[in-house]
Formats: C-alpha cells, structure tokens, sequence
C-alpha cells in the first residue's frame, strides 16, 4: 500500500516531523489508498518525490497530534496509566539495549570480570520481597524537556476574517527557556504571530519564518528544542520496535510510580470528545459497529489469502469494539452518560453511547426471578459471552451474533453490545421469531433458524428437541430456550441470549428426586448454588464425548472379537446387561481384563475395524451383516448415544430448566439425556479432577500463580466453583507433599476470590469522592497487621454554601452512605472466610490475615497482586509495611486508579493456527529443519493476522528460538528469544509466569553467546519475579536456581554458587522424593562446585548420594551409573593426591618439592551442556538405523492416537481455544521434562 510507505516515513528519524505529503511518480501523484503493485511504471530503481501538501484542519491537528506523540514518545505515563494499548516492557534494563549488537562487541572480552552478587532479596532463603524492583526506573524515561507547554490556544477557532487568510487554528507554546509563543496553524503551514494570552493579534512576528513542519519553526526559536529533539529521536529509534507497537487489547499495570501530571493538549483533546483515537480518520465520524462486525464475517473465504484477508478485519473491528466498549462502559459507570430511560430507577437505567448498547449487571424486571436474581442476573453476561464466543468458533455462514464486552468496574457489571438494527424501534415480544422471551412459557420457532441453528449442533454437541408452549402445542428448537432469534432491518438472523449454550451443571443443581451417581453424592453434591445458571464448560463437554467415543470403540472391539473367536453371539449378555450406566461399568471392567490379555497389534487392527465398520453402517450400506450392526448398536446403546447406527453423543439443553415442560412422545429420550447429565457430573469429579491433581503430582503442569491455576483448570473443564473440591483432593492426595505448591496457590486464590465477592459489593456503596479512601480501608483490613485501621472519609476540604441536595445522576444503586468505612478487619476476614465455605465449599483456618500467612505459608504481597489483577486496582510502587503493629500499611495516597477487568471474544487465525500444530508435530517427530519452516509460515501467517503483538506470536517465536539454539544458530535463537520476551512482557504482564519462562529460555541461549553478565542479571530478575508471584518454594525454582548456579560456576563464584545449587538440592528432594533421578543430578553439579573449590571431601560424600540414587533407580550397568562411578573415582585420586602434598609439606616444612595440583576451573562448553541437561534439551548423535528405527516407532504411535481419535471432520474448527504455549513444552521444556529431559532429535 502507498499509505504504508507514508507511515515509514512518518516513523524514520530525519524525515519524522513530516505528515502532510502526497508521494509522486514522474510527476503524477500516487493514490495513498492504491496497492504498490497496481502502481504504473513503478519499478526497482524508482525515485518517489515527497510533495508538500497544503494543510486542512484536519491535517493540521493530526500533525499537531503526531509531533505530540513524538515528544511523549520515551514517556511511559501512557502505559501505566492503561491508555492507548501502551504497556510495559522492561527487558532492555537488564539487556542494556540490544542483544544482537553486543554479542559481537564482547567476543573478545569473555572473561572480563564481572560482579555477580545479586542483591540481597534475591539470595536463597532471604525473607524480604521488596515492590520497588518490579519497575525498575528506565534511563531513558527521565525525559529529555523539549517544549514545556504546547497546547491549544484560548483564541480558538478563528474569527471569520482569518479563516478567510487561511488561519485554521492557534497553538500555544512555552519554550524551554522559558520564551512565550503564539503560533497560528495556516494552510500553507506554521508560523508566529502576535498574539498574547490576553490579546488577540494574528499579524506574523518576527522572526517572519513560515514552515510546513512545526518541529523547524521550533527548532528556529528554541535552542533547547532543537538540541533535544534530535537526542529524543536519536533514542526513540534506537529502541525495539517491540517496545513502543501498540498490543491488540489493553494491558493495565497494578502498580505505578508517582509521577508527574504534565500539561498534555491531545489527551485532554480526546478526554472530552466522544471521538475514540483515531475516529477523525474515518469518514463519518462514529462507527456502526453491528454493520462492521457482521460484514466482515460476510467476507469471502473460499482459499487462504481471503480467509487470511477475513481473519485479519475480524481481529482489527473486535480489538477495536472492545476498546470502545471498555472505554464507554467506564464513562456510563463514572455517570457520564445520559441513560436512554431517564425516569427509571438507576439500577435499570440503559444506555447508548456511539453506537454501542450497554445495559448493568442486575436483575430488571425479576427476569431472574427463578434462577437466583441480581446474582444470576450478574453471571448471566459471562455465560452469554461463553456463548457467542463459542458460535463465534463454529463460524456457520448466515448466523451472525452480536459483538459482546463485559466489563466490570468499580463494582458494577456492564455489558456492552452491538445494536440489532431496528432493535430499539419495535417491541421486543414482535421481533423474536424463534426462542422465548419469558424462559419457556410462550416458545415460538422458525424453520430458518432451524436449519441455520442444526449446522451447529454437532460441532457444539447440542440435540434438536422438542418442548410445550403454554398452549400445549410441541415446538421444535435446536438451541435452548432462552436463546432468541430476531432477524434485523438488514435482513440478518441474529441470535442473542446464549447463556445457557452448554448444559447445567448438575453438581450445583439440586432437582427435587433425582438422585445422583454415587461419585457424586459422596463428594457431597448436589449443592445449592447463589444461581441456578451453572453451565458445564465447552472443554469438559467435549472431554467427556472423546471419553465415551473411545469406551465405545473397546466395547465394540471387543465385542467383534469375541464373534470372532467363538463365533456365538455373545453380545446379548451386554444386551440384556440392565440399564446403560450398569452396562457401562460391567463393560468396563471387562474391558480391562479381556482387551488386557490381547497383544496391542491385534487391539489396534480391533479399533481398526470398528472404525472401518461404523463408517459402513453410517453410510447406510446393505452390505453389512446383522451381528456387526447388532455390535454397533449395543455399543451405541451402552455410551447413551443418541443415534442408534453412529456415535454421536448431544446434550438437550434444556433438561432441569425450571418453567420447561417436554412432550409426552418424548419421554424416554428426556429419561436418557438426564442420565447423559449425571454421568457427564460424575465424570467431572471421578475424572477431570483427579487428573488434573494427577499431572500436577507428576509436574505435566506447573502453575505459578492464580491465573495460570485457574487456566489449567478451565482447560480441563473444571469450573472455578470446583477450587474446595481440587484444595480437599490435594490434601488427600497420597503425595500431598509434592503438592505443596499447588495447595498454597489455591488457597491463595480461594482468599483473593471470596475476597474479590466481598469487595464487589462493597464498592457499590461508594461514591467516587471516596474512592481512594474506601479501597485503601478495604486493603488495610485485608493485608495489613494494624488491628484497627481507621477509614479517612473524604472530609469536605472545601467548604460549600449550602449542603447539596441528592444529586440526579448518582451512580447506579449507591445510596449517600459511608457503611464501607466502619469494616473491621476481623469482620472481613470472618466474610472471606464464610464466603470461601459458601462458595467453594472449603474451610479456612484462619481468622486474620497474619494467621493466614502462618497457616498456609502464603505472601501478603503475592495476595496484594492478586487482589489488585482480579479487581483492577492500581497501587503505587513504593515498599509497604504489611506487618507493622503501629500504622496501617497503606494510605489513600497510596491508591492511585482502577481500572476496568474486561472480558470479550478473541477471534482466531485458523490457518495460521494449523500450520503451528503441523510445525510441532514435526518437531516433535524429529523433523527439525521442516518443523522450522512451517512454524516460520505460521509467524507469517499470525502476523497478518494479528499484527506484530499476540500471544500466539509469542508462543511461535519461543519455538523458533528453541528449534535454532537446537540446531546451533546461537544468534537466530537470541533475536526470536528477545522478541518472545518483549512480546510477552507487552501482552501478558511483566511478572507473568510465561514472562518468568521467557526470561529464563533468553539468559539459557545469552549464556550460549557468551554473554555472561547478561544470562546472570535475566536470571536475577526471574527469580525476583517468581519469589514476588509465589515465594521460594517451587519446583520450578529449583530450575532457575540450578540455573543460577551453574552460570556462577562459570564464572567461578563457587561460594554463591553453592547457595543456589543446594537450595535447589533441597527442593527438588522436597518435590521429587529423595530417590528421584533428579536428585541425583543435583547431587552432581553440587559436587563438580566442591570440586572446584578443592573440598574434595563434601564433593565425595554428594557424587556418592548421586551415585547410590542411580544404582538403585537404574542399576550397575547403566551408563549414568558407571559416569558417576567413574567421576567418584577421579575425586578420590585428587583428595589422595591433595593429603599427599599437605603431608609433603607438614614433613618437610617450606623446602618441600611439591608437584603443582590440578584444580580445574570448569570449562564454558561443560557448563553449556549441564545447563541444557536441566533444561530439557539433549543433543542426540543418532545414526541412520536408529532414526529409521525412531522414525517407524513415531509412525506407529500415530496410528495409535489416530485410531482412537477418529471423529467426523466437521468437528475440527471446534477446538476450545487450544493452548499453543503447553503443547509447545513437550519438545523438552521443563514443564514436560519429568524424569530425565525429553529429547530433541538431530540426525
């Protein structure tokens, strides 16, 4: 595009200051909209001139804006303050700029001394976890001061006269040396004129010096500017790009230093305007979003550049509608929008604000009467976001849903929406043409809604029923009840309401006479819930049809074979076996001891023919034989299947739905689909969460703090409401031990959780003259030791005439009252307590924060950063007294902002998306260089997609960075490893645990580039982020700490070295058992540093632990074993050699003859391999028959997994947001490395 070669131009030092140009080619202007290709006579070799254009209003406040934005461009207040898609970054402080450049310049100078201490915090075993060093001060944002004021002048906008001179508008300017200027913005350009701040002279003054760019008419009266601009740009381009690209959704930091409020003319422009950015560029001025949102999923996509060019508009409008949403929902809270219904009470109040319908969290009109009121109509608009998100993905052609935001801020719940078209004129009774409007009483239905709704019912499990009207009459739907079609202006069908997409969850819903399989009503279910709206999640639905598909493959495996060896019929045991459930664990266990005795070749070609067999009967082919039909058939009927010829497994939606009533015809299939229900319950508890506690003992998964808990947990479909059940099996578990870590962050997040309950509706009371003063009281009586805070009500500084009357436009709900300012800490802590019971069904033992630390070994400042993230408040960066008896810790001083907690839908980009999931298996087969390129097609992809910043993106470069350090291109690997960590830092947070990973795979590969001091300070700093987000005792700390270790060994600290291997000895006993492989290891490189500092005794005594652990786990003959026999031997001739020469000495005093000794200082490439040992990575000679061999037992293990996985296609685009960064693990990171590392291949 020619506009992107303005906008390099607009970025490039020397010609930045330039905005209003035209490009031209042999004369002939160049369209700014035209592609380059398209362009006539446009070749390598072409001179394009830039042409000066004369200026409009428009173009002269967008050149004014961008000169702004220079100025402001090292400045980081934007990102702190949440503006703008601005966030931090912090990598370069450690870095000292870039990595690439460096690398060169110390080549030579590997050896320079260098100081290794890391501060005292950071040291095993310190107790202190100080904030400041979050964010560290950065040199560069001690700003250079260009100008000190440019705003816009009072004189604005010319009087007629001017405007007819051209005058387009006045600027205000106060030098940095202190010179008071008017400049008058002309067509033709900027120039001074007379005027003063009281008198209004428009005539030119001297110097008489018109120019088109701002930045030369300043440089020519400012000395100061010109000399700091130039240093500003200097350093602005010097920094990575990755720094200062805007992310696709805001990231809002939790602390902030205090910082300086200078006068800015753009933001307070923009504060004030309902403009959103850059909203003057688009013709038009506000934006239909409905239209925008549905005409881009209009867009073609038949072949890749069109799905990429669709991805791409879908991705750009919903990044977009989010900031708008986020940022009028804020303004509707804050009371600065005029509601739609004035006269109502405020809790019902609805509002428009640019195109966008926002409506509160509570329960109008007792539309949730029956299902839990304001509390369900608060989890209503999550549930409903779940929906659309998950229509989103199945992405039928016709059905379009509408953009949906849910923001919750200061307490209140607001969802934002897109307008129907002609929504807002009807009634809403007139224009729902299919669905209900009051749950289930009247029902009406529509054959295009019909058919549009059943092309997603098998990717989202849902069954086609039927149910009464209030007239008794049978409807058919495809969707649940409360799920409304309404077909707008535009003609479109649109489908809103989608809170009840999945089915309930039975665990929480207690039905009158239905009981509940014995799993579950010994784990003390069914319980009431606030709400009768629990869903189960879409991952669990679909875990637990993969479950049943693949019991239905043994059942009917085995089954054939049983035919097939007696040739009787023996199915009809299974036939007459009882009901399916019964039938089901008969079949099981048989399951395990027939299929056991089978040798797998003759199970997979079993599987095999089953597939080949259902595919038959699915395609209704006479060929087939009774008995193999009849074997189909059970094993359909004993799954609960609801086709008796296939398996398919669909949830009816609308079981235990209160006010729902189904027809007599159908009720044995409403028998079935309750059975479905309990058992897809059961399966959750005697399934998904043992496993989840299963590879969390086995260290599969290693979340490091609430979010990435909760992640791990929703990925597997359990609901957060399920944290007492995960928190009691831990602590029944057999390892409770190796569970520590994972006890203490749910118990953690329990706190903060039941906390955040307790703080919503606290809020709500407050009005926003006390806001600091209220949350900086709530905080005190949550983390600080001071037994009675005293909460500061906002006393009235300024003293007004008359008591204001009750304002009109309070916000929604809030009474004048100040009941927030008489809590006490003990009575929160008894709330957060009794909340924790109520809803996660968990005891705490604890009745003040200080006996929580003590009981459960938690950090008040990781439960301050959990509490801020999930609320949205921002605290000042200073270091706070959380213990002191004798003041509170904090002041309201101290609050500086909340912020919003936003949710919304993030669309994918599908082919970018396989083309990873093929590079990885690639990978993972062995096939390093193919896996390279199409993980590198897949960036490309992403990247057209996306833009420069995702998390997806992150996770691509991460790989691309550990597949180059694999295969040896050291600098490849460290510039994609950068980008992973800027990228993540920007998108994710910068104490985020995938930032904490990141930094640790960077200083692996600096390390590798002999940049020593560097690997050590971005060792440092992610060992101070994870002590900040959970404290010492991790697994994942004993990785960073032998880390640490190692790379001070390198550098010959033996002493500090030794401090960090033998507190990550201590973990890893603790976590992995004293006998575990990994113990022995530690065990080693504890001895190598003994070794080195010539104490060869306490060397000996930790090769020989090690040793002991190999022979019993691996016996004599293993080759671990005879290294570690033969390193024992080697330290027992050095400790000889060293008594000998000590004797030599002691006997013959100072003459003695003494043989020099050999202390080895280690080498750089035998610290390079133990660090890629504990890091997972293992270089592999293999020869050509022992990659056929590897390559044929890949292949074999393939068709195994495809055997078992084979469902219809159609199911595919379905995939619940799968994780890129855990599956990428599995090529030997340390989050899958459980014994020995996993091995990465190279032929």
């Amino acid at each position: 595009m020619v506009q992107e070669i303005h906008q390099v131009l607009m970025d490039r030092e020397d010609t930045c200051h330039r905005t209003c140009f035209s490009l031209h080619l042999d004369g002939n202007m160049l369209d700014h909209f035209s592609e380059l290709r398209s362009v006539e006579g446009l070749q390598e070799g072409s001179v394009l001139r830039v042409v000066e254009e004369p200026y409009t209003v428009r173009e002269a406040r967008i050149h004014v804006r961008h000169v702004r934005d220079l100025l402001k461009s090292l400045d980081p207040s934007d990102a702190f303050n949440g503006v703008d898609c601005n966030s931090l970054s912090f990598l370069s402080v450690f870095t000292d700029g870039d990595l690439g450049d460096s690398g060169k310049r110390k080549k030579g100078l590997e050896m320079d001394p260098i100081d290794c201490t890391p501060p005292e915090y950071i040291l095993p075993g310190s107790r202190e976890r100080p904030l400041c060093p979050l964010q560290p001060q950065n040199r560069d944002w001690k700003p250079l001061q260009c100008l000190k004021v440019l705003t816009m002048s009072g004189w604005n906008p010319p009087p007629g006269n001017r405007k007819m001179h051209g005058d387009l508008m006045y600027l205000f300017v106060i030098t940095a040396e202190d010179r008071q200027v008017s400049v008058t913005a002309s067509t033709r350009g900027f120039y001074l004129n007379q005027s003063t701040a009281y008198h209004f002279n428009p005539k030119p003054a001297s110097p008489r010096f018109l120019s088109h760019s701002l930045v030369e008419l300043l440089n020519q009266i400012s000395p100061t500017f010109k000399k700091n601009f130039a240093v500003l740009q200097k350093k602005r381009v010097q920094r990575h790009p990755f720094e200062r690209i805007a992310t696709p959704f805001q990231v809002y930091s939790w602390t902030a230093p205090q910082a300086e409020h200078a006068m800015d003319c753009v933001r307070a422009e923009d504060a004030y305007t309902s403009r959103l950015g850059y909203e003057e560029h688009i013709p038009g001025q506000t934006r239909d979003w409905n239209e925008e949102l549905q005409t881009t999923r209009e867009l073609p996509r038949k072949n890749l550049p069109e799905r990429l060019l669709r991805e791409r508009a879908i991705f750009k409008v919903h990044s977009d509608f989010t900031a708008a949403a986020t940022r009028g929902a804020m303004a509707v809270i804050d009371g600065n929008v005029m509601a739609i219904n004035p006269s109502e009470e405020t809790k019902m109040q609805m509002f428009i604000w640019n195109n966008i319908f926002f409506s509160l969290g509570f329960d109008v009109r007792d539309h949730y009467k029956d299902f839990g009121g304001d509390v369900a109509a608060y989890v209503a608009p999550t549930n409903d976001l779940n929906g659309v998100r998950t229509y989103n993905a199945v992405d039928v052609e016709g059905l379009y849903t509408l953009g949906t935001v849910v923001v919750d801020y200061r307490g209140y719940r607001v969802t934002a929406q897109s307008i129907i078209p002609g929504i807002l004129e009807r009634d809403q009774e007139q224009s729902v043409i299919y669905g209900s409007i009051d749950f289930g009483k009247t029902v009406v239905s529509h054959p295009r809604y019909l058919e549009l709704l059943e092309r997603t019912s098998r990717p989202l499990k849902i069954l086609r029923h039927r149910v009464l009207n209030d007239r008794d009459e049978e409807v058919e739907l495809c969707s649940s009840v409360e799920c409304k079609g309404i077909i707008g202006n535009d003609g479109r069908h649109y489908i809103l309401d989608l809170l009840r997409t999945f089915p309930p969850d039975l665990n929480f819903l207690p039905v009158p006479g239905e009981e509940l399989p014995e799993e579950c009503s010994r784990a003390g279910f069914p319980r009431t819930h606030r709400h009768k709206l629990c869903c189960l999640r879409q991952e669990l639905v679909d875990a637990f049809v993969e479950h049943r598909y693949l019991l239905f493959m043994k059942l009917a495996a085995l089954q054939l074979m049983q035919q097939k060896a007696s040739k009787v019929d023996t199915s009809t045991s299974l036939e007459n076996g009882g009901p399916p459930s019964s039938t089901e664990t008969k079949s099981e266990d048989s399951l395990g001891s027939e299929a056991g005795c089978e040798e797998e070749g003759s199970s997979v070609s079993g599987l095999a023919k089953v597939k080949e067999l259902a595919e038959t009967i699915a395609s209704d082919d006479g060929t087939v034989d009774p008995r193999s039909r009849e074997v189909i058939q059970n094993a359909c009927k004993a799954v609960g299947s609801v086709s008796s010829t296939a398996f398919d497994i669909r949830f009816n939606p609308d079981i235990f739905s209160p006010g729902v009533r189904f027809p007599e015809s159908c009720q044995d299939e409403v028998r079935d689909q309750k059975q479905l229900l309990k058992d897809a319950a059961a399966f959750l508890l005697s399934c998904q969460i043992p496993g989840l506690v299963k590879d969390c003992t086995e260290y599969a998964v290693l979340p490091m703090d609430g979010a990435t808990l909760a992640e791990v947990m929703r990925q597997r479909g359990i609901n957060m409401r399920y944290l007492g059940k995960v928190l009691d099996l831990v602590l029944r578990s057999p390892a409770r031990d190796q569970l520590d870590h994972i006890y203490k962050i749910g118990i953690g997040e329990l706190i903060t959780r039941s906390a955040k309950h307790i703080f919503k509706t606290y809020l709500q009371g407050v009005e926003l003259s006390g806001l600091s003063a209220a949350i900086s009281h709530f905080l005190n009586c949550f983390l600080s030791s001071y037994p009675n805070p005293v909460a500061h009500l906002p006393a009235d500084e300024l003293l007004s005439k008359k008591r204001n009357k009750r304002r009109k436009n309070r916000p929604p709900g809030a009474a004048d009252n100040t009941a927030w300012a008489v809590m006490t800490p003990q009575e929160l802590w008894k709330n957060i307590c009794q909340e924790a019971k109520n809803y996660f069904d968990f005891t705490l033992e604890c009745d003040s924060v200080d006996q929580a630390v003590e009981t459960y070994g938690l950090q008040k400042i990781t439960l301050l950063r959990e509490i801020s993230l999930k609320t949205g408040m921002q605290i000042l960066l200073k270091e706070y007294s959380f213990d002191s008896r004798h003041k509170p810790a904090f002041t309201e001083e101290d609050v500086l902002n909340i912020f919003p907690v936003v949710k919304h839908v993030n669309p994918k980009a599908s082919d970018a998306f396989h083309f990873f999931q093929s590079g990885q298996a690639k990978v993972q087969q062995g096939f390093l260089k193919e896996g390279c390129e199409l993980i590198n097609e897949a960036l490309n992809l992403f990247n057209n997609v996306y833009g420069a910043m995702h998390v997806e993106i992150c996770a691509c470069l991460r790989l691309l960075a550990r597949l180059h350090y694999i295969m040896g291109d050291y600098a490849e690997a460290l510039s994609n490893q950068q980008k992973a960590v800027l990228m993540s830092e920007r998108v994710v947070g910068i104490e985020h645990p995938n930032t904490i990973q990141e930094y640790m795979h960077l200083a692996l590969y600096c390390f590798a580039s002999s940049q020593l001091s560097t690997a050590l300070s971005l060792l440092y700093r992610a060992r101070y982020l994870m002590l900040l987000v959970f404290g010492e005792d991790h697994p994942e700390m004993a990785l960073l700490d032998n880390n640490i270790g190692l790379v001070l060994h390198g550098v010959m600290e033996y002493d500090l070295s030794l401090r960090f291997l033998e507190n990550a000895l201590a973990v890893t006993t603790k976590y992995h058992g004293p006998k575990a492989l990994k113990v022995a290891l530690s065990h080693h490189l504890v001895a190598r540093v003994y070794e080195s500092k010539a104490e060869f005794r306490s060397a000996l005594q930790h090769e020989k632990e090690g040793y002991t652990i190999y022979k019993t786990q691996l016996g004599e003959d293993h080759e671990k074993t005879r290294e570690s026999s033969e390193y024992l031997k080697c330290l027992t001739q050095q400790a000889v050699a060293l008594q000998r020469t000590m004797n030599e000495i002691y006997r013959n005093g100072s003459s003695a003859n003494i043989p020099p000794l050999k202390f080895t200082a280690p080498s750089m490439a035998s610290v390079l391999e133990q660090l890629n040992v504990i890091n997972g990575i293992l270089f592999i000679p293999l020869s050509q028959k022992d990659l056929e061999n590897l390559k044929a037992e890949v292949a074999r293990r393939h068709q195994l997994q495809e055997a078992s996985r084979n469902r219809d296609k159609a199911e595919e685009p379905m995939a619940t947001e799968p994780e890129p960064d855990r599956a990428l693990e599995g090529m030997g990171s340390p989050q899958t490395a459980k014994e020995g590392p996993s091995l990465s291949l190279q032929g």
